[in-house]
């Protein structure tokens, strides 16, 4: 038998009364070779990890749970995009005078600050009502908060509807990218996870092209109701859709209905191949096993843990800071969350039309537009990479490029007078030094954008494969919140960091966070490309925290 035809021994610790592990063994197949089973032995090469390929029945299941899941992430980037669109058209609605900043900010922040909040309670529902059940949940949550905001006339009414989008967002965000890993093929699970962001791309699109179209064409105060009431319509669509599509087979395992997980994978897998079915959901089951007894000994032991599989979101947070490799891949999952906006950049986009204005460009929001475009392109460029390339390895590259965009830019404005930046009208200088400038900072933040776009836009939303099971949600939300208190603490020092520091300072401390997030990356984060779950979470045991 030739080695790529070997059946490969999966070892898994079962644990002892007297708190020892044995060793079982389970044939899984040559097709799902796992370095968990390997990654003690040096002579092991786990560079190239094959797996069972994807046949065309299944493909086009997957895609249909993929595109259900997705429109999630429309929502997402709907709702969080259209407020821009919304504030320059409210006049007086909501007020017998125009809005103050400090309103715009109360209606805007209020979003970001209730995703935040709700993100962790949202893991819990997740482990204990299923995940479909939290995207539906979730849906009737966003078609609400629309319909609250199209009926507003005051500012607190407003900010109310934003409030309650922003629960939906926030649920919406921590449990779509954990429903796609927990459904996805491993071969091609980086894919899926990244085509939900390229679902909020898409929605951010939409929102400025309808936010632009009725901005035009629509009335002075029926257009802004509009741009926020359509927020419904993808929610009541996807909550028809999502009906129809199963639960995860790693929470039906969790909850004791191993049959209709095992209907799920034949599903996915395109129901030819019984041996792997059984396979994939013994790994799923044995993970289950383990987690049980380990929570039931540290009962024994006087720990924490009630030793059944309910736990109370205080008992799981303590087997998330307890267990080494759950509190390994909490510290993982949160670095890349909050890198991904301490770089910078989300208060990038925001301000970005205003800057460009202030630059002197005629169109600054056609100049917006060419990073919108160039962000959308290379996430799309992320879809084919993810998995080929690999999570680590494609950070590794890509953080690099952000450092020396932002450099860049923090250059260009090196020629730009401070006074011309917070102005409210466009810059009219035309001198050489300005145009180069500007152009420069262009060129500089469409570099920046792109290895965002391929790098820290995606892998980040791939943190679902470095938690066990048990605590899966829990560590995948208390993750995803940091995203939202690092995104809504960005927001908030932006403009102040430009007025106190100047722009150049301000990009060239962006610059130093990447810099300082790509050693721990490069120290701390392991590849997962290729793996299960559940071997990729076994990585984290290694005292080198999986990475060669």
């Amino acid at each position: 038998m030739s080695s790529a035809e070997e059946p490969l021994i999966r070892r898994s610790r079962s644990p002892l009364a007297d708190g020892r592990f044995q060793d079982d063994e389970l044939n899984i197949s040559s097709n799902n070779r796992s370095s968990s089973s390997h990654h003690h032995d040096p002579d092991y090469d786990d560079s190239h990890v094959p797996s069972k390929p994807v046949t065309f029945s299944s493909s086009l299941y997957i895609w249909l749970l993929t595109f259900s899941a997705g429109i999630s992430g429309l929502l997402f980037g709907y709702d969080t995009g259209v407020i821009s669109s919304t504030l320059v058209s409210l006049g007086t609605s909501l007020s017998p005078e125009p809005l103050t900043p400090l309103d715009k900010s109360i209606i805007t922040s209020s979003t970001s600050l209730f995703a935040l909040l709700i993100t962790p309670f949202t893991s819990v529902m997740a482990d204990r009502m299923g995940r479909r059940q939290v995207i539906l949940l979730a849906d009737a949550v966003f078609i609400l908060g629309a319909l609250i905001q199209a009926a507003s006339h005051s500012v607190f009414a407003m900010t109310f509807g934003r409030s309650v989008v922003g629960m939906g967002v926030g649920a919406a965000s921590a449990v779509t990218p954990l429903y796609l890993a927990e459904l996805a093929p491993a071969a091609i699970r980086g894919q899926l996870v990244t085509m939900n962001v390229i679902f909020v791309t898409l929605g951010q699109v939409a929102a400025y092209v309808i936010g632009w179209l009725l901005g035009e064409y629509g009335g002075e105060d029926t257009a802004w109701r509009w741009m926020v009431g359509l927020g419904a319509v993808p929610a009541v669509f996807q909550a028809v859709i999502m009906v129809w599509m199963p639960e995860t087979p790693r929470w039906l395992v969790m909850v004791g209905k191993a049959e209709q997980a095992r209907r799920v994978v034949a599903k996915v897998l395109g129901g030819d191949d019984g041996k792997e079915v059984d396979a994939i959901v013994k790994a799923i089951e044995i993970e289950v096993r383990e987690e049980r007894e380990a929570r039931r000994l540290r009962t024994i032991r006087g720990g924490p843990g009630r030793g059944d599989d309910t736990a109370g979101w205080v008992e799981l947070l303590g087997e998330l800071l307890r267990v080494k490799r759950n509190r390994r891949a909490l510290a993982i999952a949160c670095l890349l969350q909050g890198l991904q906006q301490l770089c910078g950049f989300n208060s990038l986009m925001y301000f970005s039309a205003t800057i460009f204005a202030m630059l002197g460009f005629p169109v600054p929001t056609l100049t917006s537009l060419v990073v919108a475009v160039t962000n959308f392109i290379f996430t799309v460029a992320a879809l084919f990479l993810i998995d080929r390339v690999g999570r680590r390895r494609i950070l590794l590259w890509t953080v690099p490029l952000m450092v020396v965009g932002l450099l860049l830019a923090a250059w260009g404005f090196a020629f730009i007078d401070i006074s011309q930046v917070f102005l409210t009208e466009p810059s009219t200088s035309d001198g050489p030094s300005n145009q180069t400038a500007a152009v420069t900072i262009v060129f500089a933040i469409m570099m920046y954008v792109a290895g965002y776009a391929m790098g820290l836009g995606n892998v980040p939303w791939m943190q679902s494969e470095l938690f066990a099971l048990n605590v899966r949600s829990l560590g995948s939300g208390i993750a995803t919140a940091t995203n939202w208190g690092a995104n809504f603490v960005i927001g908030l020092t932006f403009l102040l960091l430009m007025e106190a520091l100047t722009p150049s300072w301000t990009f060239v401390l962006y610059a130093a966070i990447c810099a300082g997030g790509y050693w721990l990356i490069y120290r701390l984060y392991p590849e997962t490309a290729g793996l299960s779950l559940e071997e990729a979470a076994a990585l984290l045991e290694d005292d080198n925290w999986g990475v060669r």
